[in-house]
């Protein structure tokens, strides 16, 4: 980062300044702390794509390329031609094939009755058309301790970077989406796959009541038939570096919760999507122009709530778990501060915390 920070706690920091009572000088600890959220704070960086140490004309297109030299810029040329000249039009070709077969899959599968013929069929098309979405991107994925794998009637949560990122799930397994309903394309293959898998769809109406929601993934996860249910709690997409916080909601619903870490590399190509700056579909022709979608994914033991524990708690213990085995950092922020002002309650926090010290110290 542009600045070295000391992580030393207020209490601590303020105590070397003076043993007791208020003094002026305490105001130069906040406006150093200012002028570091101004310069380069912890939040909206992780909002931009990560940044390499150096170019190895393996990332995706530099558009302020700069000349180097006559070798250096005629292999990236090349570069380019091959990927938007070959490679785009296969992965195309690719992800045609696949959008196509899981929908009429799905559909023809949802005409069958309920049955264990009817569920195989539905993995079946499943993990066969996530598999030729996967060689759509070029994708080279290594999974580690698939013992650990989410089972039926369990949770499974991920660290979020990017929509691909139950792509690059199902590849390995068979989930039950949890999500928004859409129109178009999305809203096609939403209705297609609901009949041969057990998703769960809410209108935009029905997103916004949180006991509603809270009651559907209950039922849910009580039939242990069920496959397990897919959730990102960051509720949006962070650039890989970090992991921000859980939304408790996920941890309230009870049963066992399967933690997977994903972890990209970026040498390769950009899988984060930063959907202020590009929409889905300049994101996809990116990531489809990019050379490859390399990434690591860790299935993690399954974590249950303890005794005593509340779900915030359980959320932050099961994110430092994420955090710790993707190598990713952890921060308390909310995602949600990528588009919304931080909240009063943020500032009013910080405020309690020097009046109690204050008190302590016999200042007031």
């Amino acid at each position: 980062g542009i600045i070295q920070r000391d992580e030393t706690p207020m209490e601590k920091e303020i105590a070397r300044l003076h043993r007791a009572d208020f003094e002026f000088s305490d105001i130069f600890y906040f406006c150093r702390k200012g002028f570091e959220a101004i310069v380069e704070d912890e939040v909206t960086q992780r909002f931009s794509s990560e940044e390499l140490v150096s170019w190895n004309l393996l990332t995706r297109t530099n558009v302020n390329f700069h000349y180097i030299s006559l070798r250096l810029t005629v292999v990236w040329v090349v570069g380019v031609v091959v990927r938007y000249c070959f490679l785009l039009p296969l992965r195309f070709t690719l992800a045609a094939i696949g959008i196509t077969s899981m929908i009429v899959g799905t559909t023809l599968v949802g005409q069958l009755p309920n049955s264990s013929l009817k569920n195989y069929l539905s993995e079946v098309v499943h993990l066969t058309c996530s598999r030729i979405l996967v060689r759509a991107l070029s994708g080279t994925i290594h999974y580690h301790n698939k013992e650990n794998k989410p089972q039926k009637g369990g949770i499974c949560v991920a660290n979020h970077t990017s929509p691909i990122d139950a792509i690059i799930l199902t590849n390995d397994g068979c989930y039950a989406m949890v999500g928004q309903v859409h129109g178009g394309l999305m809203g096609v293959i939403q209705r297609a796959t609901v009949k041969a898998c057990p998703h769960v769809w809410f209108e935009r109406s029905e997103m916004r009541d949180r006991h509603l929601v809270t009651k559907r993934l209950r039922e849910h996860v009580a039939d242990k038939s069920k496959l397990p249910i897919l959730i990102f709690p960051e509720g949006t997409c962070i650039n890989n570096t970090s992991v921000m916080m859980f939304k408790k909601g996920s941890f309230e619903i009870g049963g066992t919760i399967y933690p997977v870490a994903i972890k990209y590399d970026p040498q390769f190509g950009d899988a984060f999507w930063n959907s202020s700056k590009y929409n889905i579909v300049s994101y996809l022709l990116r990531i489809m122009t990019s050379w490859a979608i390399v990434c690591n994914v860790w299935y993690m033991p399954p974590m249950v709530r303890k005794e005593g524990e509340d779900a915030v708690q359980f959320a932050n213990r099961v994110k430092s778990a994420i955090a710790h085995q993707g190598g990713l950092t952890e921060l308390p922020w909310d995602g949600g501060l990528k588009r919304a002002k931080v909240k009063d309650t943020f500032k009013e926090e910080q405020q309690k915390n020097y009046s109690k010290m204050l008190v302590r110290n016999g200042s007031i």
